[in-house]
């Protein structure tokens, strides 16, 4: 099923979403302007875009592999939530994890973006829990 996802430009140098195959999991977020990251440090990157998203839904904001493998710039909060019920302007934050100042250059793909399923749920406060075979086994608990 294909969902409805509504979307604004609300700059005259922002770009759609671009989805480069059919079926690809992301769609690729446009920067609108330039900037430089200097090495170890982060950026808002803006977008220019809003979004309406289908009910039941939130964006997932993600890396673009290329940039993280080329040039060590990653999103910092990944993956970044955008909510159902947000409206203002789409933003990124990139963080240069690199040596080198980092450029970015307007309608430069910056991010990735991808829709997917959010579960509501009721809470429940409980004195015991299930017990399973993992139990409290953390960190490292499943051996090599």
């Amino acid at each position: 099923m294909i969902y409805p996802l509504k979307i604004k430009l609300i700059h005259e140098d922002a770009k759609l979403p671009y989805q480069a195959n059919e079926g690809d999991a992301g769609l690729d977020l446009y920067a609108i302007e330039e900037t430089v990251i200097p090495a170890g440090e982060s950026a808002f990157i803006r977008t220019g875009l809003q979004l309406e998203l289908p009910k039941g839904t939130e964006a997932q904001v993600r890396p673009r592999s290329s940039l993280a493998l080329k040039h060590s710039v990653t999103v910092l909060n990944s993956p970044g939530t955008i909510d159902e019920g947000y409206r203002g302007e789409i933003k990124i934050i990139l963080i240069n994890h690199g040596k080198q100042d980092f450029a970015v250059e307007k309608h430069m793909r910056i991010a990735q973006m991808v829709i997917a399923p959010v579960l509501q749920v009721k809470l429940e406060e409980v004195d015991d829990l299930t017990e399973t075979a993992r139990g409290e086994g953390g960190f490292g608990s499943s051996g090599k």
